[in-house]
């Protein structure tokens, strides 16, 4: 699913840094619903769904765990956390993409990337 997104931007013409930003985001966002959501259960599901056009792409990611609320998650730039190996993940794809949107109990996040 993930080449078959970045293809479609490819083609729509999107930018380089535009195609690495969602690239960076799909692969943060899956492997946090694998890892953490899923807790790497190979009988739970993740589910992936976009749409694109020449303007924007709308990623919806959603997972079988429990979710978990995004304001807990502690600041990895915080001095006390830049040891700890997790946050990173929901930093970058909020840095990277131009929404980054959680359902109310975790488990489905929605990112936009606008073309510019």
């Amino acid at each position: 699913m993930r080449e078959a997104i970045l293809d479609e931007v490819a083609k729509l013409g999107y930018s380089e840094p535009s195609i690495f930003a969602i690239k960076l985001a799909l692969e943060e966002c899956l492997n946090n619903a694998i890892r953490h959501g899923n807790h790497m259960d190979e009988s739970k599901r993740i589910c992936v769904e976009y749409e694109s056009d020449a303007k924007k792409v709308h990623i919806v990611i959603s997972d079988e765990g429990k979710g978990f609320d995004p304001l807990d998650v502690p600041d990895p730039t915080a001095d006390e956390n830049l040891e700890k190996p997790s946050g990173r993940g929901i930093m970058l794809m909020r840095a990277y993409m131009d929404e980054v949107l959680y359902s109310p109990n975790g488990s489905r996040v929605e990112m936009v990337k606008l073309n510019r």
